[in-house]
């Protein structure tokens, strides 16, 4: 599935990751998420830019990675129904340790304090995310958790917040990567709650859509 989207990218840098997710997905197969793909493309660049240089470059990723001429940043956030959440930058290697500190240190308390008792948490289906080791974690500290089906690209909102983080910085220019988080986090606490909540309207349409395509894509 990798090669076949690094293929698809490489052969057309124009498409979106939408038409890359439709061109790569077969019956049978899981689906990739529209993160995924432009992860695999941004990475496809470096390397092709990196060449040149005689070295590799395998990063790995959990969150979106910011890219400016000063560096790039890596970042986890969430939001709730009622303000944007917390936007937590990740120093090196994303796994499934840093995660659970950062749902032990971040996500819980800050949802404790701002969502109450009564919530419950949504996160895709990556490696790390699923871990026992993180399983583990849900248990213990007694998160519900929502039902997520193996094959789901479309369910999480997240993904299109991500996006409109992104429309926001595109003017931006910073000199380093700490001026990058600082501009990622004052333009994530200026999205408006109208953004929020038709995200958050949309789930039911999107869990229909998911139900519907049987796991495949679908329009989000």
């Amino acid at each position: 599935m990798d090669r076949n989207t690094l293929r698809a990218c490489r052969e057309d840098p124009r498409r979106t990751s939408t038409d890359i997710q439709i061109s790569v997905t077969s019956p049978n197969e899981p689906v990739p998420s529209r993160r995924t793909i432009r992860r695999l493309c941004n990475l496809l660049d470096c390397m092709d830019e990196d060449q040149s240089k005689n070295h590799s470059y395998a990063p790995q990723y959990q969150c979106p990675t910011v890219k400016h001429g000063g560096g790039s940043v890596m970042v986890w956030g969430c939001f709730p129904d009622t303000s944007m959440g917390p936007l937590k930058r990740i120093v090196g290697t994303m796994n499934r340790y840093v995660y659970e500190d950062i749902l032990e240190n971040t996500m819980r308390p800050w949802a404790r304090s701002n969502s109450g008792r009564s919530w419950v948490f949504q996160q895709d289906n990556d490696p790390k995310h699923t871990s026992g080791h993180v399983a583990n974690w849900f248990r213990r500290r007694r998160v519900d958790l929502l039902e997520w089906p193996s094959q789901s690209p479309d369910l999480n909102p997240i993904e299109h917040m991500w996006e409109e983080l992104e429309r926001r910085l595109k003017r931006v220019r910073a000199s380093n990567a700490n001026q990058i988080f600082a501009q990622l986090e004052a333009a994530w606490k200026s999205i408006p709650m109208t953004v929020v909540q038709t995200l958050l309207d949309s789930m039911p349409r999107r869990c229909q859509a998911v139900i519907d395509a049987k796991g495949y894509p679908t329009k989000y």
